[in-house]
């Protein structure tokens, strides 16, 4: 999916190396790095390098760390790191320790918090698509619902960076298409597993979402994350493709495998409400790629920050932050993943449009922000280690539990 975010941008970046870099495989670096930093790229795991950079920016010095991945090499794969609940979160290095990964980074924004909603739970739950080993996990939730910092000028909830079933990388946008089939009506599907679905929609929970409880999916609105919880609501188990519940509030605890549970907002319940027990209902979804006609091995949500070698117009370029960003190269047979450093002495972090900016340095076509600040977190196998170390310091003095990520593994 090329070309379709505009012009280069024009706009003041500030932004000077104080290393040179190869474009596409690691050289020699210097620099006002702090001890201990690698004066070259280190091998983590066939195809699959690390090393680390001082970068001068506008607010200061700040410090890069970087896993670059050959994908074209057999050897190599990725993978979405997640707790294995939708509505769960967990630190980097345990998710890829769990899971056997040699590296990886944090991933999409996510619910953090509510307190705008006294009493509701947080789910924990991300922004945007999210797809692992080709299976879809969740769609995104609306624009105006989004945690994290404003999007970028033309840019989604939907937008995705994603490697396919043919081994390269991607960006791209993920759309949820979905019905609930009944006797009596054919309902558009609003929502796969988001912590918020639009109003006077309905939309399925599986047993991929978790145990969190589901009112959260009821509050705010397209365009106001803050505003009330909505006081119209109804939710309806389907077991085996038959109704076998029904409650006025969206409940909580586990879903079983076969089970999706509906839950609907103002017209989406009244519709709901039409349905009594032992009705049949077909409920349907899937995500569909508006650029690629490859399935997505993994897919993750986020925003796009370069496009065919141009920032996108409208970048930041006034508030600096610690950041994590991912970059393709060589036509997506290469990914680059970037953490900022959070310790004091770098906390100064990078502006989106300098983030831009250096994965355009380090060789990148086109690359896609990822969460920042206290989420920022790299990790990777030392020489002859059996688990990941944290490689950069979290800007809040420890990991950050999160709800997915990039994972590199050694197959």
């Amino acid at each position: 999916m090329t070309g379709r975010h505009g012009r280069r941008r024009t706009g003041r970046t500030v932004l000077a190396f104080l290393t040179a870099f190869g474009a596409l495989a690691g050289a020699a670096l210097a620099g006002a790095a702090p001890a201990g930093a690698v004066q070259k790229a280190v091998r983590v795991a066939p195809g699959v390098t690390y090393e680390r950079f001082d970068i001068q920016a506008a607010n200061g010095m700040a410090h890069a760390h970087v896993l670059r991945v050959d994908l074209a090499d057999p050897r190599v794969g990725v993978d979405l790191l997640y707790p294995g609940a939708v509505a769960s979160r967990a630190a980097v290095s345990r998710m890829a320790d769990g899971q056997g990964a040699v590296a990886g980074v944090n991933g999409d924004f996510f619910n953090i918090s509510e307190a705008q909603h006294p009493g509701v739970e947080a789910t924990g739950a991300s922004v945007g698509p999210a797809v692992t080993a080709g299976r879809a996990l969740k769609a995104a939730v609306p624009d105006g619902q989004r945690f994290g910092p404003a999007l970028p000028p033309g840019t989604t909830t939907e937008e995705v960076f994603g490697v396919g079933t043919d081994r390269r990388a991607r960006l791209d946008r993920l759309a949820l298409d979905g019905s609930v089939r009944t006797a009596e009506a054919l309902l558009p599907l609003g929502g796969l597993n988001q912590y918020a679905l639009p109003v006077g929609s309905v939309g399925a929970f599986t047993s991929e979402w978790g145990s969190a409880s589901r009112v959260r999916a009821t509050c705010g609105t397209d365009t106001d994350r803050a505003a009330p919880c909505s006081s119209d609501t109804y939710e309806v188990t389907v077991r085996d493709g038959r109704v076998v519940s029904a409650a006025d509030t969206p409940g909580s605890g586990p879903i079983t495998e076969g089970t999706t549970v509906l839950v609907g907002r103002e017209s989406g319940a009244q519709r709901l409400r039409k349905l009594s027990a032992g009705e049949p209902v077909e409920v349907e979804h899937r995500l569909v790629a508006a650029g690629s006609g490859v399935p997505y091995r993994l897919a993750l949500g986020g925003y796009p920050v370069l496009q065919d070698g141009r920032p996108l117009p409208g970048l930041d370029d006034t508030a600096s932050a610690v950041r994590t960003a991912v970059g393709i190269a060589d036509g997506g047979r290469r990914m680059l993943l970037l953490a900022l450093d959070g310790a004091p002495a770098y906390r100064g972090g990078l502006t989106i449009a300098e983030v831009a900016a250096t994965m355009r340095r380090l060789g990148s076509e086109a690359a896609f922000s990822l969460d920042g600040g206290g989420s920022s977190t790299l990790v990777a196998r030392k020489p002859g280690a059996s688990a990941v170390s944290v490689r950069n310091h979290p800007s809040g003095g420890a990991e950050r539990a999160v709800p997915n990520g990039i994972g590199v593994f050694s197959v």
